[in-house]
């Protein structure tokens, strides 16, 4: 069980930036402001009422509670998956970043009804849409797990 606990501390870190990082562009922007920083890439205040990419942001507002259920649910599999396989550092490491994010996104979610987002690359007129820490470490757990799956030995799995 020790193990896990270093797990779940890192998960602890993973929200604490991005609810920081959050703050900061909250503190610092109105709605809707951007400053670019680079050719591709702008700092941008946006909110997000839906799932990725704004995925039914439009749905009426079921979709907070629907998305709050399912961070809730996969936090307690993930959890339980820490604790199956605190010993297994590359997979764990990907649930992590993985629980770290959701429930820095589900922390906005349940204050604000939306998660803030303010990371935003581009080409030319071809914006991607923005983004989060949280989201940002999602995709990197999400990547590590399709990683684990290819590398590891069949008989380890």
């Amino acid at each position: 069980m020790p193990n896990v606990f270093r797990w779940l501390a890192l998960a602890a870190v993973v929200i604490l930036l991005d609810q920081w990082s959050k703050s900061a562009i909250t503190q610092h922007f109105l709605y809707g402001e951007s400053l670019p920083v680079t050719d591709f890439f702008n700092l941008v205040l946006a909110h997000n009422e839906g799932a990725a990419f704004s995925m039914l942001s439009d749905a009426g507002g079921w979709q907070r509670w629907f998305f709050t259920a399912i961070a809730l649910g996969a936090s307690v599999w993930i959890i339980s998956m820490l604790r199956k396989h605190a010993a297994q550092t590359l997979f764990c490491f990907a649930l992590t970043m993985i629980l770290g994010g959701a429930l820095g996104n589900l922390i906005d979610r349940i204050q604000l009804g939306y998660v803030v987002d303010f990371l935003n690359f581009h080409w030319n007129e071809h914006h991607f849409p923005a983004f989060n820490l949280a989201d940002s470490a999602i995709t990197l757990g999400a990547v590590l797990l399709l990683w684990e799956s290819f590398t590891q030995p069949k008989e380890a799995k």
